[in-house]
């Protein structure tokens, strides 16, 4: 069984809203030293799988297919294995 750590960002050239308002938000707040915010997703999963690679491939297919927006979005995931009685 894995612990999966998923992270998903924007694509460095799509232009991202929500990171200009944190941003600006941290200014106001008196960060003025912050100079970017990119904002993305973090997900967990756990996978009941036993062999590593599939489970890799397991993962690319989630994300590829409904996880990630392919075309503005990149990702990238840690496994770890965990066990099984932590469900």
């Amino acid at each position: 069984m894995y612990l999966v750590k998923v992270y998903i960002t924007l694509k460095p050239t799509v232009n991202d809203p929500q990171g200009l308002t944190i941003k600006g938000g941290l200014h106001t707040l008196g960060f003025g030293q912050v100079k970017s915010v990119r904002a993305g997703k973090y997900m967990e999963i756990k996978l009941d799988e036993e062999d590593r690679l599939k489970a890799e491939e397991q993962i690319r297919e989630m994300c590829r297919k409904l996880l990630a927006n392919p075309v503005i979005e990149d990702f990238r995931f840690e496994l770890e294995e965990i066990n099984p009685t932590s469900r």
